[in-house]
C-alpha cells in the first residue's frame, strides 16, 4: 500500500525515476526512464495524501480506462500504468513540446495565430470525439503541441467515455472541470456531450483573441451558475481590430444553448481553416452583451434547472441492468463477504450483460473534522478501493462492466440509497447483521435500503447467528 518512495532514482514498476516535472493539484509528473529502451515517457502519480481531495482517486481510475483505448497522434501514447495495490501510475510517452498555456502570456495573439492555434486544437478535439470521448476539461495547459505541429490532448481524469462506466458522474453531484472552460451543460451535470468540448475551446480562443476571459474565474457554484444566462462581451467590443468572423466562430462557439454551437468540432476547424468561407450573422456584429430583458428571462429559465437523468450513451451498456452490491469491509466479517460475494455470483449467472458496481461506505462524522489518513499515513479512501477489488477479483466480472465506489458520508444507508437512485440501479444487493433489541429499535441499514431504495433488493443473511455481516 505505502508503495516505493518517489523521488530521483527509485524504481516503480520497472521504470527509473529521473526528475519532477510538474506537481499539479491531483497528479506530480515525473521524467522516467525505461532501460530496456530509450523512449522519452513521463509518470504520472495521483495524490493521495493527508488532505487531497478524493476525486482525484476517482480521476486516476478514468485516466486509467480511457488511456489505453486512446489512439493517434493526438493523444499521448499509453505505455503502463500500475493500480492503488502497491503504487497507482501510468506511464506515456512524454511530448517535448510546448503548452498552448504559454501562448496566453503573449495574448492577444493576431487572428490569424489564433485561428491556426484553434484548428489544430479542434481536429485534436474531433478525433477523440471519433473515439467515443469527451475531454470535459480542455484548456490551455491540457494541449501540448508535437515537433510536427499537432495538437495533443493530456489529462483526461474528468473525461467521458461513451462505451465506459462514468465513475465521476456515478460518485460526484457537483460540476466537474476548470472554472472558466465549464460549459453551461457541465454546470448542470451533463457530462456526454462533445459540444462541452467546443465551448471551452470557445473560451481559450475568446482568450487568445482578447487577452481577457469571456466569464472571469468564479469560485461558487453561485457564480458558475451564471453560465446558465449570461452572455460574454463580443470579442470586438475589446479589441476593434478582431475581425468579423473571427467574432463570429467565437460567439458560435459560446451559445449558451449547446443546440446552437458548432455540432463537431470537425465543422470548428473548417471555419477556422477557411475564414473567407464563414458566413457571417447578427453574431460577427454585435458590440455589447444582451439585455437585461434577455438576460432576465434567461435566469427565470434556470431557477430550479437540474441536471437531467442521465443513462450511458451506449446501446448495450443502456440494455444492460445496474446491479449495486453494499459490502461491509470492517474487519472480523469475512464470512459475510465470502457469502455475500457467492450470492453476488448467483445474481450475475440470471443477468450475464449486467454493470456490476462495488460500493463500500467510508463513515464520516455529522461534526467535526474526519482523519483521511490511518496512523501509517496511508489514505483510507485508497485502502478501501484496494480492499473492494481484492473482495470482487474472484468473481471474474468483464474489467468494462465493474466499477468500485467508496463513498463519503455519516449516514451509510442514506448514502447507498442515494447512490442508487443517482446511478439508476436495478438492483441492490447487501449483507444484513443478526438481529438485536438495540437494532430492532433503532433499524438496520438493510431495512433501511429496502425501505427507500429505488428498485430491487436482495437481502442475504448468514444462517449462522455468530456471523458479523454487513451492517454498519
Amino acid at each position: 500500500m505505502n508503495g516505493p518512495a518517489v523521488m530521483p532514482g527509485a524504481v516503480i514498476g520497472g521504470y527509473i525515476v529521473e526528475h519532477l516535472v510538474h506537481r499539479g493539484g491531483m497528479a506530480t509528473l515525473w521524467r522516467v526512464r525505461d532501460p530496456r529502451n530509450a523512449t522519452p515517457l513521463v509518470m504520472k502519480i495521483p495524490r493521495t495524501g493527508y488532505g487531497e481531495d478524493h476525486a482525484a482517486i476517482v480521476g486516476f481510475e478514468v485516466e486509467q480506462m480511457v488511456m489505453p483505448l486512446l489512439t493517434g497522434v493526438h493523444a499521448p501514447r499509453f505505455v503502463a500504468g500500475g493500480d492503488f495495490t502497491l503504487q497507482p501510475y501510468l506511464v506515456m510517452e512524454f511530448i517535448e513540446g510546448p503548452s498552448l498555456r504559454e501562448r496566453l502570456d503573449e495574448a492577444p495573439l493576431p487572428a490569424d495565430e489564433v485561428a491556426n492555434l484553434g484548428a489544430r486544437v479542434a481536429t485534436a478535439l474531433h478525433d477523440i470525439h471519433r473515439q467515443d470521448v469527451v475531454h470535459l476539461d480542455v484548456k490551455p495547459s491540457s494541449v501540448l503541441f508535437r515537433a510536427s505541429g499537432d495538437a495533443v490532448l493530456i489529462d483526461y481524469g474528468l473525461s467521458h467515455h461513451h462505451r465506459l462506466p462514468d465513475l465521476l458522474a456515478e460518485e460526484f453531484r457537483l460540476p466537474m472541470g476548470t472554472a472558466p472552460y465549464i460549459s453551461p451543460e457541465q454546470v448542470l451535470g451533463v457530462r456526454s456531450d462533445p459540444r462541452s468540448d467546443v465551448f471551452a475551446l470557445g473560451v481559450t480562443l475568446y482568450h487568445l483573441a482578447t487577452g481577457e476571459r469571456p466569464f472571469g474565474n468564479p469560485t461558487t457554484l453561485t457564480g458558475l451558475r451564471r453560465r446558465l444566462y449570461r452572455d460574454p462581451v463580443p470579442p470586438r467590443a475589446l479589441r476593434r481590430s478582431i475581425p468579423l468572423w473571427l467574432q463570429e466562430i467565437i460567439l458560435r462557439c459560446l451559445e449558451l444553448d449547446a443546440r446552437e454551437r458548432y455540432q463537431t468540432a470537425g465543422q470548428l476547424a473548417f471555419d477556422l481553416q477557411h475564414p473567407e468561407q464563414v458566413p457571417l450573422t447578427e453574431r460577427s456584429r454585435r458590440s455589447h452583451s444582451d439585455g437585461w430583458l434577455t438576460v432576465a428571462r434567461r435566469w427565470f429559465g434556470a431557477l430550479g434547472a437540474e441536471p437531467p437523468p442521465q443513462r450511458p450513451v451506449d446501446d448495450h451498456l443502456s440494455a444492460s441492468p445496474m446491479v449495486m452490491v453494499a459490502i461491509d469491509l470492517t474487519e472480523g466479517i469475512d464470512a459475510m463477504a465470502e457469502a455475500l460475494r457467492r450470492a453476488v455470483q448467483r445474481v450475475l449467472q440470471t443477468e450475464p450483460g449486467a454493470r456490476l458496481a462495488c460500493v463500500t461506505v467510508l463513515k464520516t462524522s455529522r461534526i467535526g473534522v474526519d482523519l483521511q489518513v490511518d496512523h501509517d499515513g496511508r489514505s483510507l479512501h485508497v485502502q478501501r478501493l484496494v480492499e473492494l477489488k481484492h473482495w470482487a477479483r474472484p468473481l471474474r466480472w468483464a474489467p468494462d462492466r465493474l466499477t468500485f465506489h467508496v463513498l463519503q458520508a455519516p449516514d451509510t444507508a442514506h448514502a447507498l440509497v442515494d447512490h442508487a437512485r443517482n446511478n439508476h440501479v436495478d438492483h441492490i444487493v447487501i449483507g444484513a447483521r443478526g438481529s438485536s433489541t438495540l437494532r430492532r429499535y433503532l433499524g438496520s441499514v438493510s431495512a433501511h435500503v429496502v425501505a427507500e431504495a429505488p428498485c430491487t433488493v436482495t437481502v442475504f443473511r448468514l444462517p449462522s447467528p455468530r456471523a458479523q455481516p454487513i451492517d454498519g
